[in-house]
């Protein structure tokens, strides 16, 4: 099982932050990774050595940056780890059988596959088949703004119907988006009410990302279970 804090899984999270495009400072990609500027150093070696165009300003203002137009090494995959993730995407493809991008992202992964591999993508397709239903259906382009704003310190805003059917337009620092209890929801910091609130994702309309970007604010909770059960931080432990 790989850590979460691997030199792999760091360096694919240096990429997503050089990805969203400009250009970032080696003080910006140390906090967000949380790790040092010498370690941000080597990540981004480790990058170029994969194939990607990673760009580079040394200096006491060091500063990196991905080239326009870099071309994408092809995956490199084992046979589980292609079980893995055709399983994971059936399984989303049983709980939003209204919304095709599940079903597409599978097709244009086995076109991307090997012939043994895409012979493993085919079979472990044909040889399982996902029984229980699965959670409320999630709009997969509101996840991807919600999860860009996160990995960009950005802020979202989004037209919001609360449970009494009231309608309103909030401005939000998203932290995390989860599941639970069959429900997606995603807990931010609403900055005019100035204070931590969780939001239905299937009552959220016309989400978008704001430009600028802000100081992450650290969340004042244990874990967000702790928030939950604590009445969102209105019963002490």
């Amino acid at each position: 099982m790989r850590s979460v804090d691997s030199p792999s899984n760091r360096a694919l999270h240096l990429l997503s932050l050089l990805q969203t495009g400009g250009e970032w400072s080696s003080d910006e990609l140390a906090e967000r990774l949380d790790a040092s500027p010498r370690t941000v150093r080597r990540d981004a070696q480790r990058l170029r050595d994969l194939g990607y165009d990673v760009r580079s300003r040394p200096g006491p203002g060091a500063a990196y940056r991905l080239h326009p137009g870099t071309k994408i090494p092809p995956l490199l995959l084992d046979a589980d780890e292609v079980t893995t993730i055709i399983t994971g995407l059936l399984v989303l493809e049983t709980w939003t059988p209204d919304d095709p991008a599940a079903s597409v992202a599978r097709a244009k992964l086995e076109q991307t596959l090997p012939p043994a591999l895409r012979r493993r993508a085919a079979s472990t397709a044909l040889a399982t088949q996902i029984l229980q239903a699965g959670p409320a259906p999630v709009d997969f382009a509101l996840v991807g703004t919600l999860s860009d704003a996160v990995a960009q310190g950005a802020r979202v805003a989004f037209d919001y119907t609360d449970q009494h059917g009231h309608e309103t337009q909030r401005v939000v620092e998203p932290y995390r988006h989860f599941l639970r209890q069959r429900q997606w929801y995603v807990v931010a910091y609403d900055i005019d009410r100035d204070d931590w609130r969780l939001f239905w994702l299937d009552r959220m309309r016309s989400a978008s990302v704001l430009p600028g970007v802000h100081a992450s604010r650290e969340f004042p909770f244990p874990s967000i279970e702790a928030w939950l059960t604590s009445d969102f931080g209105r019963v002490s432990g």
